[in-house]
């Protein structure tokens, strides 16, 4: 993709990209959130264990997304505005676990803002 596409393509998936920028936000939350505690499977391993498969899961999850973001489709685009309407259903889901601790204004409004974003750029 050339330089002139990409600007294109920036401008044309702003939406997608301010998700994705909350997204990278929020993953900076999830650890101060100690989101590995909620999830199914990580919740049953001790702390220390859960943080360490919670942290080095996110290094495949990143990379893809790096490698989504070097010749961006329509495809990839789309995948990840849906994934933005499920990741707010997941976290709506699970807002009554006992170990949930996205409760504040700044984590729901990141959570919500992918969402809003993501469903934005579906619609635009």
């Amino acid at each position: 993709m050339d330089k002139h596409n990409l600007i294109d393509n920036m401008i044309a998936h702003s939406f997608f990209y301010l998700a994705l920028v909350l997204f990278f936000m929020h993953e900076m939350d999830a650890v101060r959130c100690k989101e590995w505690r909620i999830f199914p499977g990580l919740a049953l391993l001790k702390e220390s264990w859960g943080y360490a498969v919670f942290m080095l899961a996110h290094i495949p999850l990143f990379l893809f997304i790096v490698w989504g973001l070097t010749q961006p489709s329509e495809n990839f685009i789309i995948g990840f505005d849906i994934f933005t309407i499920l990741h707010l259903a997941l976290h709506l889901l699970y807002l009554r676990h006992q170990k949930n601790e996205f409760k504040d204004w700044i984590s729901w409004t990141i959570i919500t803002g992918i969402a809003v974003f993501g469903t934005l750029d579906l619609l635009f």
